[in-house]
C-alpha cells in the first residue's frame, strides 16, 4: 500500500532505538520504485531521463552532510535503476561505508545486479542468492529479515476470526484458499486484489448468463431486457456475493475485504485463532524450480502473538522449533488437516504461539540484527 510505512517501522525506527543519528535522503522515490524493471522499455525510458536527477540530488545531499559531520554507513534500499555504480563508487571515496538492503532477489534479482558490486556490503535475506551476489563481484552478507516488537506486538483483542491470511493476491494463494473454504473452514482474507477479482468474476458470469439468454431471441425487446437489466445490476455491485455463494464459482466476497493499514494488519494477528502463510514466490509454482523464501511475514506474525502457520521451507528451521513455535505445512491437505487439528486443540495451539512470540522477541528483532551486523562489522 502506497500508505505503508512498512520499512519506516522495520529498518529507520530500529536504527533510531539502537542510537544511532538516521538522516533521510529528501526526495521522492516512489515514481522510481514504480519504474525499476530494467527489462520494460517504459522503465527504461523513465529511467533515462529522471536517473540523473536523482543522483545529482543523492550527491549533493551527502557531501553537505558530510562536510557538516561526518557520515559512518550510507544505508541504502537501492535498484540500478536509482542510480549507476559510479555515484555508488563516488560515496565510498568520500570515506563512508555503503550498504544495500534488497529483499526480492528471489526473484527480481536483475533489478540490483548492476549495483551491486559498487556497494561495500549487500544485506541478502535469501541464502541461496549468496552464490549469484558472489558471481557478480559482490559482497552479500546472509541478513534475514525480522520485526519490530514496538510496533508489532499482541493487543487484548476478541479472537473473532477461526483463520486469517493478509496479503495480495497471486500465484496459488487463492487455489489454497478456495481449498479451505470447500473444507468447510472458516477462513477471512484481506488484501489487494481479493475483492477485485471477486467482481470481475460475477460481472463476467452475470454478463455471460444475460447475453445467453438475449441471444436466444431474435426480438428487440430481449436484447433491451438484457440491456436494462445489465445498466441495473452494474449499479447494485452488493449483489456479488449474493451471485457467487449461489452459483459456488469463485470465492465470497463476505469472506473477503481489502488491503489493512499496517495498525489493522497488526492487531488482525490477535483478532484470528490462526494466522496464515505462504513462502512461494510469484508464479513460480508454474516453472519447473519452484522460488521460496524467508518473509517479513514469517517474523512480524509471530511478534505480534499469532499463531503461526506457513508453508515449510528447510531456511525456517534455522530461526523456529517448527511444530512447537510456528507450524508448517506442505500442500493443500497438509494444510486443511494442520487447520482442523489445531481449531480444536486450543491449549496445543495456545502453547505454539506464546512459544513463537516468545522466540521472536528473543531472537528476531531488528534492534538484535542490526547490533549484531554493526558489531561484525566493527562500525559501533
Amino acid at each position: 500500500m502506497p500508505s505503508s510505512r512498512l520499512w519506516y517501522v522495520n529498518l529507520y525506527l530500529p536504527l533510531i532505538d539502537l542510537g544511532h543519528e538516521v538522516v533521510h535522503f529528501k526526495y521522492d522515490l516512489l515514481p522510481h520504485y514504480q519504474h525499476a524493471d530494467v527489462n520494460q522499455p517504459d522503465h527504461q525510458v523513465f529511467i533515462q531521463a529522471n536517473r540523473p536527477r536523482l543522483e545529482e540530488a543523492l550527491l549533493y545531499q551527502i557531501a553537505a552532510l558530510h562536510r557538516e559531520k561526518p557520515i559512518d554507513l550510507f544505508f541504502s534500499y537501492f535498484y540500478g535503476a536509482f542510480c549507476r555504480p559510479e555515484i555508488i563508487a563516488e560515496i565510498r571515496r568520500m570515506g563512508i561505508v555503503t550498504v544495500n538492503w534488497y529483499c526480492n532477489a528471489s526473484y527480481q534479482f536483475h533489478l540490483v545486479e548492476d549495483i551491486a558490486p559498487a556497494y561495500d556490503y549487500c544485506l541478502v535475506p535469501e541464502k541461496f542468492r549468496m552464490v549469484d551476489y558472489r558471481r557478480i563481484g559482490a559482497n552479500p552478507i546472509y541478513f534475514q529479515e525480522a520485526a519490530n516488537p514496538n510496533f508489532y506486538k499482541p493487543y487484548p483483542l476478541k479472537q473473532e476470526f477461526d483463520v486469517v491470511f493478509v496479503g495480495q493476491k497471486y500465484g496459488e494463494r487463492s487455489d489454497y484458499i478456495r481449498h479451505l473454504w470447500k473444507q468447510g473452514i472458516d477462513i477471512r482474507v484481506w488484501g489487494q486484489g481479493w475483492l477485485d477479482a471477486a467482481q470481475e468474476h460475477d460481472s463476467s458470469r452475470f454478463l455471460t448468463k444475460l447475453l445467453k439468454y438475449a441471444g436466444k431471441t431474435t426480438r428487440l425487446d430481449g436484447w433491451k431486457v438484457a440491456a436494462h437489466t445489465i445498466v441495473r445490476k452494474l449499479r447494485q455491485p452488493a449483489s456479488a456475493s449474493r451471485i457467487i455463494e449461489r452459483t459456488g464459482g469463485d470465492l465470497p466476497t463476505s469472506m473477503l475485504g481489502p488491503p489493512l493499514s499496517d495498525d489493522e494488519m497488526v492487531k488482525m494477528y490477535s483478532r484470528s485463532k490462526i494466522s496464515l502463510g505462504f513462502s512461494t514466490c510469484g508464479e513460480t509454482h508454474r516453472d519447473a524450480q519452484r522460488i521460496m523464501q524467508v518473509r517479513l511475514r514469517d517474523f512480524e506474525a509471530p511478534m505480534s502473538g499469532a499463531f503461526y502457520i506457513v508453508e515449510y521451507m528447510e531456511e525456517l528451521e534455522e530461526f523456529f522449533k517448527i511444530g512447537k513455535e510456528i507450524v508448517c505445512y506442505h500442500d493443500k491437505a497438509d494444510l486443511a488437516d494442520k487447520i482442523k487439528y489445531y481449531l480444536t486443540h486450543d491449549e496445543e495451539r495456545e502453547r505454539v504461539r506464546q512459544a513463537g512470540h516468545a522466540r521472536a522477541l528473543a531472537d528476531h528483532s531488528w534492534q538484535r540484527r542490526f547490533q549484531v551486523l554493526f558489531e561484525s562489522l566493527q562500525l559501533v
